[in-house]
């Protein structure tokens, strides 16, 4: 009986944890996630995407549809910071810390009728939990979801206007 109250607890104590770290909090080496996550040259970008459009529509059209693992920074799965990480380093070659939590300290909060494409969206997802996206212009976001895996979302769509937290301008150069 005691065994299976200490077997109890110790779950209990891993299910605090790991809702406490948020969106990708694991540690990561910088040097590897840099590896896996090259970005695309330009040039085979442009073969691909219409005339005129954004900043990053070659990191959406790169990474549509991946899905999404926690911790993962590949194509075989990536999360919401590690897409922002891949997505700042292909559009502006800047380096982001690895994770919601370190993102959310960096660059100056803006009001959001006054965000750019390129400012980084910030959500409460639940009591510890955290999202991060990036703001496209027109109320649209470009993601890591969780359950359909990178994306395009609207900041007025019910579920992300309930969770918004704030926005978030970086120095891009």
């Amino acid at each position: 009986m005691k065994n299976g109250l200490i077997i109890k607890k110790t779950i209990l104590i891993l299910l605090a944890l790991v809702s406490i770290v948020g969106c990708a909090s694991s540690p990561t080496d910088t040097k590897t996630t840099l590896k896996t996550l090259t970005p695309t040259p330009k040039h085979e970008i442009a073969k691909t995407l219409p005339v005129n459009n954004g900043m990053f529509d070659g990191v959406y059209h790169n990474w549509k549809g991946t899905p999404y693992r926690y911790g993962g920074s590949s194509k075989k799965g990536i999360d919401c910071s590690a897409f922002v990480q891949v997505g700042y380093s292909s559009v502006y070659q800047k380096l982001l810390p690895r994770t919601t939590l370190e993102l959310v300290k960096k660059g100056k909060q803006v009001k959001r009728n006054n965000a750019k494409e390129g400012d980084l969206v910030f959500f409460r997802t639940g009591r510890n939990s955290r999202h991060v996206g990036i703001y496209l212009g027109n109320s649209e976001f470009l993601h890591a979801s969780q359950s359909k895996g990178v994306i395009i979302s609207r900041l007025d769509n019910p579920y992300w206007r309930r969770h918004f937290w704030q926005i978030r301008r970086l120095d891009k150069y």
